[in-house]
């Protein structure tokens, strides 16, 4: 996989990434959409598919791209294909640092040093090629007011930036709601991205310990009055801390 094209991890957080103050907007919240992104690049890349509301490993050929290849070999040490909401929502350590550092490396943004307070060092994102993030805005802005079916990372991008809650970042007050419904609407135009979408709200709402039921499952489990038995998290890529994360970030 080539690095002439941006990964959907990282245009979502351009996304995010607010130009007036240099903190990401929806920090919490776009953590597990950061987890959730690198799912559906990785299903883009022909390494993973989903298999009902699990994700397999089809081909674990490396990618070229380090933060995806360590989230591609723990999922294939899991052996058995693990549900999109388990995954989404384990413990992860400075995941949107590293893609922070990694488009400061990249000269996407540049990094700002202050103080919280006075006191506290902070460090705050200002994007420097913002013609980038335009490009980005743009193919939502398109796939809204078309109505066009957008391709398949164009439509995974929305439902990612619908189910963190950047919609009313993106779109702003009465004027941008029917925008904010029809960036919601964008979810059903890619399975993956509707899959991953769905579990990122799913983790929010604090559904991750219940398993969606399947027919096939329903009646079995109705019959018998047994209780689905949910399966442990586990953890998702955690990234060395670099000299950068030292510092606190304001978010």
């Amino acid at each position: 996989m080539g690095r002439s094209r941006r990964t959907l991890p990282e245009e979502l957080l351009l996304l995010a990434l607010d130009p007036a103050t240099g903190t990401t907007a929806q920090p919490q919240s776009l953590d597990l959409g950061l987890a959730g992104a690198q799912l559906v690049e990785l299903a883009l890349a022909g390494r993973i598919a989903p298999d009902g509301d699990r994700i397999a490993v089809v081909v674990p050929r490396p990618t070229g791209d380090p933060t995806l290849d360590c989230a591609l070999e723990l999922l294939r040490r899991r052996g058995a294909p693990v549900r999109a909401v388990h995954w989404i929502g384990g413990p992860r350590l400075g995941l949107r640092q590293t893609y922070l550092s990694h488009l400061e490396r990249c000269g996407m943004v540049a990094a700002v040093p202050g103080q919280m307070c006075g006191v506290l060092p902070t460090t705050r994102y200002q994007a420097t090629d913002t013609a980038i993030s335009r490009e980005i805005r743009a193919r939502l802005d398109s796939a809204i007011r078309t109505g066009v079916p957008p391709d398949p990372r164009t439509a995974a991008l929305a439902a990612l930036a619908h189910a963190v809650g950047l919609g009313k970042h993106l779109y702003p007050g009465n004027e941008g709601r029917s925008s904010r419904s029809r960036l919601r609407d964008l979810i059903r135009h890619d399975p993956m991205g509707g899959l991953v979408a769905h579990a990122v709200m799913d983790v929010q709402n604090g559904a991750a310990a219940q398993p969606r039921r399947g027919p096939a499952s329903g009646g079995r489990q109705a019959a018998s009055g047994a209780r689905p038995v949910a399966e442990p998290a586990r953890a998702v890529p955690m990234q060395p801390r670099r000299g950068s994360m030292a510092r606190a970030v304001a978010h």
